[in-house]
């Protein structure tokens, strides 16, 4: 579930060359986490995501939390942060803070760029459950070429000019995590319609591969379907669980 409240918000990273055809401003998305398994459907959680502009920088923020009903399985509360330039909307900053389980986790990761070469230091903070302490860690990332955080790659994906690549295409970015690089590869499936709370949308199916350093798969494959209207706002996220899929559906309201 953690992957798909990441999913949802992954905001901004804008590559320099892709055309940007979304004007960033302000805004606030709305989304319910919804487990399905065979005929059982059922919300498990919801999520926040947030964009301010801020002068010289946009700051993203997403909020997301288990329901009442799932915490007596897993209880979930996370706040992702991520700060990115203006300019270019690569991010300098990304933080998680995640309460899990009983177990306490911060990543903080700062980022600096020299030309094509992007590093990071994450320093990471945790605390297992039913203990006390809280044990830190300092991790070096380095990357060559555009890099994102968790919390940036769907603003890129929203700037992406879909009415002018085909079928097929397929793009593959670095992106950092708390403890290591991964590489994501975001392929372009083509138009769909979607049909949504009884309302119908035309959007853009993408799905996502993440894989390590030995080009093995970190994850199942992630699909969605972006508007196909100036928003580029992401409508359904769906993924495949051990047991189940979880749906991470937009609502636009709490």
């Amino acid at each position: 579930m953690k992957r798909f409240y990441i999913m949802v918000i992954m905001a901004a990273a804008c590559l320099a060359a892709v055309a940007q055809t979304v004007r960033f401003n302000n805004e606030t998305l709305n989304y319910k986490v919804m487990f399905k398994w065979g005929l059982v459907q059922k919300q498990a959680g919801r999520a926040t995501l947030k964009l301010t502009d801020s002068k010289d920088k946009f700051v993203a923020t997403l909020y997301a939390r288990s329901e009442p009903w799932a915490d007596h399985f897993y209880s979930l509360r996370d706040t992702l942060i991520s700060t990115m330039s203006r300019a270019d909307m690569l991010p300098t900053k990304y933080e998680r803070i995640a309460h899990e389980g009983g177990s306490y986790a911060r990543d903080v990761i700062s980022i600096t760029r020299t030309g094509n070469m992007f590093s990071g230091e994450s320093v990471r903070y945790r605390r297992k459950k039913n203990q006390k302490e809280i044990t830190t860690s300092t991790i070096s990332l380095k990357a060559q070429g555009p890099t994102v955080d968790l919390l940036s790659v769907f603003y890129y994906l929203r700037t992406l000019d879909f009415k002018n690549i085909s079928p097929g295409y397929s793009k593959t970015i670095n992106i950092f995590s708390g403890k290591r690089k991964e590489s994501l590869t975001i392929k372009y499936h083509g138009a769909e319609p979607l049909e949504l709370e009884g309302k119908k949308y035309e959007t853009y199916r993408i799905s996502f591969t993440f894989t390590t350093g030995n080009s093995k798969k970190s994850s199942d494959d992630i699909d969605t379907w972006i508007w196909s209207d100036s928003s580029h706002i992401p409508l359904k996220l769906e993924g495949k669980l051990k047991v189940g899929k979880i749906r991470c559906l937009y609502t636009n309201r709490l």
